[in-house]
């Protein structure tokens, strides 16, 4: 309870939910003595795979004994998520008292939601000086309150795809715009840039880190990986070549993530074995990416069906997602909500060969399109439907034996399907 109500008093320190500036951060930061100075971060950038590539080498680097911080965002089912410090999520207590010290420092000062947790993490994460950070970047980077460090151990850019349009003028809407803002502030010291979606976007990425003066580790040119059999797949970079059991987590995607992550830390030279990363990439925690549910409330009125929660919400998440549900040999049921500022009828084209589509609220979320109004949206669809809850749209999905249900379209979305299981 003393935990949601300075939540809540955090909220109300701007009259917006983002402010792209990075004065205000700034200005708090240095009453906290600068703590983002005394700290080691890898920081990741990009559209999609950002969480994916901090949950695999946050395996791998425990599994080699080294301890992290991390600060991702936004959560999915709680607030605590987006604080981990020496390999530990804050408890409601220490995360309540740490929120508590920060806004006292801030001293009622307007800053955004988002930038004054940033600055929590950073006071927090300034005493365990020897710990890695694994610092996930939020709507963009170059004006991003994560975007205050001086120096860090290495910057990773994963996928970038269209998203967030809204924060951009209508005549700058463009991958290479997207990809100047995300890129162009990149600290000196080691890029690793992840597996792209379209020859463009490469292309784009490297004319904007030209001049940077980092160390660059690209994919396909660097470092790569391909599918095996029997359980395997191979990953390979200068130096050497790595026979690896398939990780725990679904989706071919998954191992454009996992090789990101792993070419990352041999390249630090951070004395990982290679049983570390074999081991780790088996032990890989991940919330709402493809995430399948085997027990609790909503699985129950599956039954025997699969079913499978994934936070995506853009065209490239849709597009990964797709491939993998392509994959399986079963009638594919999906569940969709989505905020209003996505482009609903992109995002629901990349999907092939599904046998039905519900619509639906997200509930406790303004921002989201209704169900309804999400239906008419996509009235061209076939076999399209509204329902009021989740499980109205699951109880009128004519389900049969091996078949899927699936839920997407939204990290907010996935959280409540979370809570309500």
């Amino acid at each position: 309870m003393k935990l949601q109500k300075i939540v809540n008093r955090l909220q109300k320190l701007h009259p917006k939910e983002v402010d792209l500036s990075l004065d205000r951060i700034k200005t708090l930061c240095k009453k906290l003595g600068n703590p983002q100075d005394k700290i080691k971060a890898i920081s990741v950038v990009g559209t999609n795979g950002k969480q994916s590539t901090i949950n695999a080498m946050f395996s791998i680097l425990k599994e080699a004994n080294i301890k992290c911080n991390i600060y991702t965002s936004p959560h999915i089912q709680r607030i605590n998520e987006r604080f981990i410090f020496d390999n530990q999520e804050l408890d409601d207590e220490k995360l309540a008292n740490l929120f508590e010290e920060v806004e006292q420092i801030n001293d009622d000062q307007e800053i955004t939601f988002f930038e004054i947790l940033t600055a929590c993490y950073f006071y927090k994460a300034s005493k365990y000086t020897n710990n890695i950070n694994l610092i996930e970047a939020g709507l963009f980077h170059r004006f991003d309150a994560t975007n205050i460090l001086k120096s860090n151990l290495a910057s990773i850019v994963c996928s970038i795809s269209k998203d967030h349009l809204d924060w951009l003028p209508k005549d700058q809407q463009t991958i290479e715009k997207i990809v100047f803002e995300k890129t162009s502030a990149l600290l000196n010291s080691n890029i690793i840039v992840s597996k792209q979606n379209s020859i463009n976007t490469t292309k784009y990425i490297k004319k904007t880190i030209l001049k940077n003066s980092s160390r660059k580790y690209h994919f396909n040119e660097d470092f790569s990986y391909s599918s095996g059999e029997n359980g395997f797949f191979y990953y390979e970079d200068k130096f050497g070549g790595l026979k690896i059991p398939e990780p725990n987590i679904l989706g071919e995607f998954q191992l454009e993530n996992i090789s990101t992550a792993i070419a990352t830390l041999r390249l630090l030279n951070l004395n990982i074995k290679d049983n570390d990363i074999k081991s780790g990439i088996k032990k890989i925690k991940s919330i709402a990416r493809l995430q399948e549910i085997k027990s609790g409330k909503l699985k129950a009125l599956v039954k025997n069906n699969q079913l499978i929660i994934d936070g995506s919400h853009n065209e490239d998440g849709a597009r990964v997602l797709n491939e993998y549900l392509q994959t399986l040999d079963c009638n594919k049921h999906i569940i969709l909500g989505m905020m209003a500022n996505k482009d609903h009828e992109k995002y629901i084209s990349y999907f092939k060969d599904f046998s039905s589509l519900t619509t639906k609220e997200i509930p406790g979320q303004p921002n989201s399109i209704s169900g309804k109004e999400l239906k008419k949206k996509l009235k061209s669809i076939q076999n399209v439907q509204y329902k009021k809850n989740i499980e109205q749209a699951i109880e009128s999905i004519p389900l049969k034996e091996n078949d899927l249900v699936i839920i997407t379209g939204s990290l907010y979305l996935a959280g409540e399907m979370l809570n309500l299981n």
